[in-house]
């Protein structure tokens, strides 16, 4: 296998802006591209106002801040709830489900750290949702994450392992001193702490397997899962070298003892590639593990790696590939235009059809992105699922359009700056030539007479304007640049 070296070598220092790295439009909008999920004029606008790093504060406190999501009232129905109201179990979940996933496509578009966070986690801690099914499952799981999203990472560790989803998916309900079961203590290591094949053996998890037992009781499937001391194994246990008659919360006391710096390396890595590059500078990743290690504060070392010059580098910009939400999230807050409330539901259906399936990653190990997101199926996918948001705006907010254009453009009546003040709102950098634009402005112009745009008859209050706009919308989503952050 090819191993690929970082061209982004700048360092962690804060950045300062300069005449070769100055603070402009194109680096703010990779910073709500990368830290959130883009955002319109106006929103970048006021950021270009502040300091780099005040703006980067702005952001992460915005997330810290935010009131997390209300506990639904089904948050713990289990299915006799469901029968003595009288409801319908399946459709009932359905509809619960539905409701959060909906909750959190808002949230992208209000609070973005947080529910890029959530995201990034429910990828990583993974479980899927048609495992356990369940409404009180998903909600607790879904809970856990936004309360640890910011917060810290060994507090994090042992709140997911107890939650009901991360139980039946990992079968640690099924791990008894009866009958061990190894899923949940293999995956501790591999997947969620130290790496694959990374500081632990086949015997720690053996050990560790027999300390997590006794998570087993509940009255049925659709009930909460509880720790009952009758299956637990009561024998001694050597983890990491430490033995004892270990429980679960003295695993993952162990676990930070005896392996902190491997957590901090294999976190740190992780949340570089999902927030700056899929090549990995591993000399920045071993700086911000040295942070990490002290105190797991996942916060803290967001602010670093936010506020870097490493993370502002103009080689960092445009080297990502859009997930589905990515995509379609970003467009609506480029545009700004309405969406009606049976397309939030739609949108997160076609988003699992282009492979992200929200709570349902495609195995343990989680989606793996970038050019996973992308094949010959998708990228027509993609294509069409923005052209049926593209339709819709015409069809139902005719002259959000207009107001696009209006917008990017300062009302210009130059069909050039307008087609290229547009393409520039969606890309993370400008198109490679004025041919490019200028092919674009073609599309634009649509079958108007030429006079009209040499004489400065036509402006952007024609009847015709919304149309030109939709035509350059369906052409611009093709560029190979759109599918950049």
């Amino acid at each position: 296998m090819a191993v690929y070296t970082s061209c982004i070598t700048s360092t962690l220092q804060p950045y300062v802006p300069s005449t070769e790295n100055p603070w402009n439009e194109e680096r703010v909008r990779h910073a709500f591209r990368r830290i959130g999920y883009d955002a319109n004029k106006s929103t970048i606008s006021n950021a270009l106002s502040l300091a780099p790093d005040v703006f980067i504060d702005q952001l992460i406190d915005a997330s810290l801040n935010a009131p997390h999501w209300p506990t639904p009232t089904w948050a713990e129905f289990t299915n006799d709830d469901y029968n003595n109201l009288g409801f319908d179990f399946d459709e009932q979940t359905q509809a619960n489900q539905v409701e959060l996933m909906i909750a959190l496509v808002d949230q992208m578009q209000t609070v973005g750290l947080k529910s890029r966070l959530i995201m990034f986690w429910s990828n990583h801690f993974v479980t899927r949702l048609e495992d356990y099914y369940v409404s009180n499952h998903l909600y607790e799981y879904y809970n856990t994450l936004e309360i640890h999203a910011l917060g810290n990472f060994q507090d994090f560790v042992r709140a997911i392992g107890t939650t009901g989803a991360m139980l039946v998916f990992l079968n640690g309900v099924e791990n008894t001193s009866y009958s061990p079961n190894e899923n949940y203590a293999r995956e501790l290591y591999e997947l969620f702490t130290l790496g694959v094949d990374n500081g632990y053996t086949q015997n720690d998890i053996v050990e560790t397997s027999k300390a997590l037992t006794g998570y087993n009781h509940r009255v049925n499937w659709t009930y909460p899962i509880n720790y009952d001391n009758s299956t637990f194994n009561e024998t001694d246990k050597t983890i990491f070298g430490q033995t004892g008659n270990w429980g679960y919360d003295d695993v993952i006391d162990i676990l930070f003892q005896e392996k902190a710096p491997l957590i901090a390396q294999h976190i740190c890595k992780k949340l570089y590639k999902y927030f700056v590059s899929p090549t990995v500078n591993e000399d920045i990743v071993a700086a911000m593990a040295n942070s990490f290690v002290l105190d797991f504060n996942i916060e803290n070392v967001l602010r670093i790696l936010f506020k870097s010059d490493h993370f502002f580098d103009q080689k960092t910009i445009g080297t990502q590939i859009k997930s589905p939400y990515d995509m379609t999230i970003s467009y609506l807050k480029v545009t700004n235009f309405s969406l009606s409330p049976d397309f939030y539901q739609g949108m997160i259906y076609y988003n699992g059809v282009l492979g992200q399936n929200m709570f349902e990653p495609v195995d343990v190990a989680g989606w793996q992105g970038d050019r996973d997101w992308i094949n010959s199926s998708t990228l027509g996918g993609r294509w069409e699922i923005l052209q049926w948001f593209i339709w819709h705006t015409w069809n139902s907010y005719n002259e959000e359009l207009r107001t696009l254009a209006v917008e990017s453009s300062n009302n210009s009546n130059d069909p050039y700056v307008v087609t290229k003040t547009i393409i520039d709102r969606f890309m993370p950098l400008e198109l490679f030539s004025i041919e490019d634009y200028q092919a674009a402005t073609d599309v634009f112009k649509h079958d108007l007479p030429e006079n009209y745009y040499e004489n400065q008859i036509w402006n952007l209050q024609w009847d015709s304007v919304p149309y030109q706009v939709v035509l350059l919308l369906i052409h611009l989503i093709k560029f190979p640049e759109f599918q950049l952050k």
